[in-house]
C-alpha cells in the first residue's frame, strides 16, 4: 500500500523557514539533490498546500529551475510526471499538468488519492503537514535537517501533537546536512 511521507527540510532548531520566510539557507546541493531524486522514485503523487504549490511549479513552467544542474533537470522531470493535488480554500485555479485543486484536506479527499496512486505520496509544506499530522495520515516523517539555527520561523512540525516514530534510516552529507526517515508507530 502507498504511504503518505511527510518530506520536509529543517533547520537545526526545527523551523522550515526563518522568521522573514526565507530558506535560502537549505538549498541542498548536488550530492543532497541526488539523494532527493533517488528517494522520489517511489513517489507518484505530491499534496501540497498553495504557498508551496504556487513555488514549486517552477518546476514545469520555468525552464531555468531545471537548468540550474543536472540533478535539477531529473528533479524537474520527476516532478513534472508526478500528480499533484493542491489544498487550497483561495486558490482561483492550478496551472501545471496532472494537478488538481481540492479545497479542503480531508482523510476521504487524501484515502482517495493513496488508493490511486501508484506510488508513494508527499505531503510537503509544513502547514498542510501539520493537518496531516493532526488527522493521523503521515506513515513516514523525512527530515532534511540543514546545519544551521534559524532563532525562529515555520516550525517544521506542529505543537501539542504526540506521535511515536521509528528511525527507519540515517543519511549524511558532505556539506553537513543530514537525512532522517522515521516510521509513524
Amino acid at each position: 500500500m502507498s504511504r503518505i511521507i511527510y518530506s520536509v527540510v529543517s533547520s537545526l532548531d526545527g523551523y522550515n523557514t526563518d522568521a522573514q520566510g526565507d530558506y535560502s539557507w537549505a538549498y541542498p546541493g548536488e550530492e543532497v539533490i541526488a539523494a532527493i531524486n533517488a528517494d522520489m522514485g517511489e513517489v507518484s503523487t505530491y499534496l501540497y498546500g498553495r504557498r508551496i504549490y504556487e513555488e514549486m511549479a517552477g518546476w514545469e513552467t520555468d525552464p531555468a529551475f531545471a537548468a540550474q544542474t543536472p540533478e535539477s533537470a531529473v528533479f524537474a522531470a520527476t516532478w513534472q510526471a508526478a500528480q499533484k493535488i493542491v489544498f487550497s480554500a483561495t486558490l482561483p485555479e492550478v496551472w501545471t499538468e496532472r494537478t488538481r485543486l481540492e479545497r479542503e484536506l480531508t482523510p476521504e479527499v487524501v484515502e482517495q488519492a493513496r488508493s490511486e496512486a501508484p506510488g508513494d505520496l508527499t505531503v510537503e509544506g509544513p502547514t498542510l503537514a501539520h493537518s496531516a499530522l493532526r488527522l493521523g495520515l503521515v506513515d513516514v516523517v523525512q527530515l532534511l535537517i540543514c546545519p544551521v539555527v534559524v532563532g525562529g520561523g515555520a516550525p517544521v512540525l506542529p505543537d501539542g501533537l504526540r506521535i511515536d516514530l521509528a528511525l527507519e534510516r540515517e543519511r549524511r552529507f558532505s556539506n553537513g546536512m543530514v537525512q532522517l526517515t522515521y516510521a509513524v508507530r
